[in-house]
Formats: structure tokens, C-alpha cells, sequence
């Protein structure tokens, strides 16, 4: 069975299509596949693009094109609960676009036709990115040095697991973080690709799941802090966290 890994960034999966046997590129839809196996299981990585269109795209192909048979996305995530801290991991067990209203058609966040506003993760795959997050905590003393531990507080990072929601604006003030806490008020995360991804592999009977290192807290220094995270912290996280997770994962 065919494992999808996919990222928005080039940082969100620095280093793990090296780490494939057999490794081959395929250029498709103007992007690039990175198809091998991992230790006998069938993988492929890609990187979807920022947004929730560039993200269903990818997604449709690696289902049509390349088989897969289920999805996980990792990357990064501006935090929203009270809870969620820069550092923290977020695993994603509901998915819902904060800027979908086709009201008054339809009740506001309810995607048109579907009968619903959020889309489940699927279950089996939550529990063993839990697993892996667990194995592997984001702020190990193994992946980061003191001085990078203290300026991204990540000496006792926590993993959370509830709803993520997505969509087309990067969330950057904080009266914008906080009407959509006041709308939402159980999301943990906010940030541009998970749940036009769940509404894919819904409609495609695909488990998927997603996990996301909390970069910022979506206010007003979310510009400074997501490319400082992104550049210093989140390719070795999600590394450390996929190593964990392939081979957990089923062979068939």
C-alpha cells in the first residue's frame, strides 16, 4: 500500500525523499514526485504549493497518478487555542475551512453539498502520529542545540490532538486570530492545506491524517516568527517525526 507524505514547503520535508531506495522523480502537473520505498514500503513524496487549490491538486494526483492509499501532511501551523504554544504538535483529528460561507445558501463553514463542516482524520493513522510524535518529541534534546531549545521554547513542547482548520489567508494579526478563536473556539491550529486535502481523500475513500508543529501564534509577529521556525526547526522536526512513523505503518 502505496503511503503519501506531502508538505506545502521545501523546509516542512527537508531531507526525507534522500532517505527513499530506488528513488526515482516524476515531473507531473508541474510538480515533483519523489517515489521509492522505505524500508520495503511503497512511498512518495511531494510538496503541494501554499493554498487550499495547489493542495487538492496534489492530492488528486497522488491518489490518481501514483497509487496512493493514504495521506499523511506535515509542515507547519500558526497557533490558536490558549493551549498551543510555538513548539507545540498538533495533530489534526477534524478538518475544516474557516473561509468557506456559502451562506445564506448554506450555513456558514458548511462546505456546499457535502451536509457538513468538518471531515474526520482517520483514526488509525492519528494513533500513530501520536506514537511517533511521542517517540520523537518536537523539542528533543537530540534535534536541537540549547540556544535554538530556549529562543523557540521548545524545552517542554506538548502535542495536542483536535480540530485544525484551513484556508486562503496566512492568519498574521492578532484581532483576525481572534475572531476566528471566538467562531471556532476548539481550533487548535490554523493554517492553508488540511482540509481541502480531507475533502479530497473523503471523496476517494483515502485515510488521511495530518501533523503540524506550531511555528507562531498567528498574531501580530507571525510574519517574523514562521520563516525564522520554518528555516531553523521545521525540517528537522518533521524528519525526525516521519522516520518514526514509516514503519509503523502497515506493508499492504
Amino acid at each position: 500500500m502505496t503511503t503519501a507524505v506531502l508538505s506545502a514547503l521545501p523546509e516542512e520535508q527537508e531531507g526525507l525523499a534522500a532517505q527513499l531506495d530506488g528513488l526515482r522523480v516524476e515531473r507531473y502537473a508541474g510538480r515533483d514526485f519523489h517515489v521509492g520505498r522505505w524500508h520495503g514500503r511503497p512511498v512518495v513524496f511531494a510538496l503541494s504549493r501554499i493554498g487550499k487549490v495547489a493542495a487538492a491538486t496534489t492530492a488528486a494526483a497522488l491518489i490518481g497518478r501514483f497509487g496512493a492509499r493514504r495521506i499523511v501532511f506535515t509542515g507547519v501551523a500558526g497557533g490558536l487555542h490558549p493551549d498551543v504554544r510555538v513548539g507545540d504538535t498538533v495533530i489534526g483529528t477534524e478538518f475544516l475551512q474557516h473561509d468557506m460561507d456559502a451562506s445564506p445558501l448554506f450555513p456558514r463553514h458548511e462546505v456546499p453539498l457535502y451536509g457538513c463542516t468538518r471531515f474526520a482524520a482517520d483514526a488509525e493513522l492519528v494513533a500513530m502520529l501520536s506514537m511517533a510524535a511521542r517517540a520523537h518529541p518536537a523539542g528533543a534534546a537530540g534535534l536541537f542545540d540549547a540556544e535554538t531549545r530556549a529562543r523557540f521554547g521548545l524545552q517542554a513542547p506538548r502535542i495536542h490532538q483536535g480540530l485544525l482548520i484551513s484556508g486562503d489567508r496566512f492568519v498574521s494579526r492578532a484581532d483576525e486570530a481572534h475572531v476566528l478563536r471566538a467562531a471556532l473556539p476548539d481550533a487548535l491550529a490554523v493554517e492553508m492545506e488540511a482540509a481541502a486535502v480531507a475533502q479530497v481523500c473523503h471523496d476517494h475513500g483515502v485515510p488521511f491524517a495530518a501533523v503540524r508543529n506550531v511555528s507562531d501564534r498567528a498574531d501580530d509577529q507571525a510574519h517574523v516568527d514562521f520563516p525564522a521556525y520554518l528555516a531553523q526547526v521545521a525540517g528537522l522536526q518533521a524528519r525526525a517525526l516521519i522516520t518514526a512513523l514509516l514503519p509503523m505503518l502497515p506493508r499492504s
